[in-house]
């Protein structure tokens, strides 16, 4: 086998595992299976997703963070719902925009910490969110009752076409990051605009 053989190989194992997972899969756990280096997974996932962008696929490979999917373009998702009959996703209510930009803008953050901005309870909003996948817990604050702590998800990152946090627009307050968040929806002011492959 040759060298390009084995790129080869390389290139098309990666591909087919991140197709066959459907949901985002966490390039660590890609580097460890596979026993390479991040220099080489990230090099073969840069040319995947170049491959695909350059032929203007309908299909494009997500880099979220830690974690990498394959998922439908925005605009094919009124058709694929239509084929395959899927329900749409209720749009987020300003509450929830709210709680939402607080928890991705100050991340991770308790629960009282949201209240104490917002001035109002927020239980119901953050099991929406987390819910929908949009926020997870992680953690709990060393302190008396250890509080849990919530920060954003890949699902967050997916939803509103983001590889990293870094990218969340510049704001300055929180009024401003519920709006910019609501500005950047993908699809019709939905959440979840793009849709995996499985």
């Amino acid at each position: 086998m040759t060298l390009t053989d084995e790129s080869m190989n390389f290139k098309g194992t990666v591909e087919a595992i991140i197709f066959a997972s459907g949901e985002p899969i966490d390039r660590l756990r890609l580097i460890e299976a596979l026993d390479c280096t991040p220099e080489k997974l990230d090099g073969v996932l840069n040319e995947i997703k170049n491959e695909y962008d350059d032929r203007e696929s309908a299909v494009q490979l997500l880099l979220l963070g830690s974690k990498v999917q394959f998922a439908t373009r925005p605009q094919y998702a009124a058709a694929i719902r239509n084929v395959l009959d899927l329900k749409r996703n209720q749009p987020l209510s300003t509450a929830a925009f709210e709680v939402l930009a607080i928890i991705a803008y100050n991340q991770p953050v308790t629960k009282a910490f949201v209240e104490q901005i917002r001035g109002v309870d927020c239980g119901g909003v953050i099991n929406t969110l987390c819910q929908r996948n949009l926020i997870e817990e992680c953690g709990r604050l060393d302190l008396p009752g250890r509080p849990l702590i919530y920060c954003t998800t890949a699902e967050f990152l997916r939803c509103f076409c983001m590889s990293t946090l870094a990218e969340l627009p510049e704001v300055q307050d929180q009024q401003t990051a519920a709006e910019v968040l609501q500005s950047i929806q993908p699809v019709n002011g939905e959440i979840s605009g793009q849709m995996s492959i499985l």
